[in-house]
C-alpha cells in the first residue's frame, strides 16, 4: 500500500488520518475532542488548546507505527486557524518529514471542508458549497481542485459562532451548536420576533452581530430558569439565523441555477439547516451533498483526502516554506 498521513490541529480537535492514495480508503482515523476542557471558559482558549495538541497528537501518532513504512507523504493543516495550535501540527509534520525523507503537503483548512464530501470517494466538481463552521459561513464556487472562488462571506459573526455566542449568554456551555440545537426541539420559533439579517440589503454577504444583539436583549427579559423560555429562545434564534442563510443563498442560486449543491463544515451537522436546504435544493432541481455527520467537524480524514490530490498533482510544499497562516482566503 501507498499511503499518506495527515494532521490537523486547526482549532481545538488534534486528529491523524492515514489514507490510501490508490483507492481514497481511510486506514486509519482518531480524533481527539478538547471541548471538556475549554467548556469551562466557555469558549476556545489558544494557548490551552496548543498545549492540550502537544499531548494529544503524539498519543495518536503512536497508533500510527504499523503504516509508517509505507507513507509517501506527510499532511499538515496550515491555514487558516489558530496560530499556536497550528504550529503544533506543522511542527510535528515537518519533523516526520525529515526522520522519515517524505515530501511535504501543506493544506488550506477550507479546501479540507469542502473535500469531506469526498472522503473515501471519488470528487465530484464542479460544486456550489456553502461552508459554514465557527469560523467561516461562506459560498464558495468549488470548480476543481484548483479552482476555488470565494463569492460571499460573512462580514462579522460567523453562523456557527453565533450559536456558541447564543449559548453562552444563556450559560449553557460549550460548543454552543448542539445545545442551542437540542433545545430547539422544544421550543415555538415563532415567539421571539427577531429580524431576518441584511434582508432588505441587496448585498450578498451574511451577518450575524445584529441578530446576536437582539438574542442578547431577549434573554434579558426571560427567566433563564425557566426550561421552556429557554427553548423558545433557541427556537426562534435558529430559525432566523437559518432564514438568512437560505436567504442569500436562495438570491445567489437564482443567478447561476446550479446542479450540485453542498453543505460542508461543523454547522452543516445540524439536522434542521440539513432539511432546510433540501427543500431549496428540490425548488432549484438541485442535487444537494452533505459531508457524514462524523466528518462535518474538523479532522484529519478530510485533509487527507486533499492530500491525495495533492499527492497525484505532485503539488508539494517546502519544508522551509511551509509556516502556519491564521487568516487566508481560499
Amino acid at each position: 500500500m501507498e499511503l499518506i498521513l495527515s494532521i490537523e490541529s486547526s482549532c481545538d480537535d488534534s486528529s491523524i488520518a492515514i489514507t490510501e492514495i490508490e483507492s481514497k480508503k481511510l486506514v486509519f482515523h482518531k480524533k481527539i475532542s478538547q471541548e471538556l476542557e475549554h467548556s469551562h471558559y466557555g469558549g476556545v482558549v489558544p494557548e490551552l488548546a496548543s498545549r492540550l495538541h502537544a499531548q494529544a497528537l503524539p498519543a495518536i501518532l503512536a497508533e500510527c507505527k504499523p503504516y509508517l513504512k509505507d507513507l509517501k507523504a506527510i499532511a499538515v493543516t496550515n491555514e487558516p486557524g489558530l496560530s499556536v495550535t497550528l504550529m503544533e501540527g506543522v511542527i510535528m509534520a515537518k519533523a516526520l518529514c525529515i526522520a522519515l525523507k517524505l515530501p511535504l503537503i501543506g493544506v488550506h483548512h477550507l479546501k479540507g471542508h469542502i473535500y469531506s464530501l469526498f472522503i473515501e470517494k471519488e470528487t465530484l466538481f464542479p460544486q456550489t458549497v456553502l461552508l459554514i463552521s465557527g469560523g467561516h459561513t461562506q459560498i464558495i464556487e468549488a470548480n476543481s481542485y484548483s479552482d476555488m472562488k470565494v463569492v460571499a462571506s460573512s462580514s462579522d459573526d460567523s453562523f456557527g459562532e453565533s450559536f456558541d455566542k447564543v449559548a453562552k449568554m444563556m450559560g449553557l456551555g460549550y460548543p454552543g451548536g448542539p445545545i442551542i440545537e437540542n433545545l430547539a426541539k422544544n421550543g415555538d420559533p415563532k415567539r421571539f420576533n427577531f429580524t431576518i439579517p441584511l434582508a432588505q440589503s441587496p448585498r450578498l454577504e451574511f451577518s450575524y452581530s445584529g441578530l446576536k444583539n437582539a438574542v442578547r436583549l431577549a434573554i434579558e427579559t426571560i427567566d433563564l430558569e425557566n426550561h421552556q423560555d429557554r427553548s423558545d429562545i433557541a427556537a426562534s434564534f435558529q430559525n432566523i439565523a437559518t432564514q438568512h442563510l437560505l436567504q442569500k443563498s436562495k438570491k445567489y442560486l437564482k443567478s447561476i441555477k446550479p446542479k450540485h449543491l453542498s453543505i460542508v463544515g461543523g454547522a452543516s451537522a445540524n439536522i434542521y439547516v440539513r432539511e432546510k436546504f433540501i427543500e431549496l435544493a428540490k425548488s432549484f432541481q438541485a442535487q444537494i451533498s452533505f459531508a457524514k455527520l462524523e466528518y462535518c467537524s474538523d479532522n484529519a480524514a478530510m485533509i487527507g483526502r486533499v492530500a491525495v490530490e495533492s499527492y497525484l498533482k505532485q503539488d508539494f510544499s517546502s519544508i522551509e516554506g511551509l509556516q502556519a497562516h491564521p487568516k487566508t482566503l481560499l
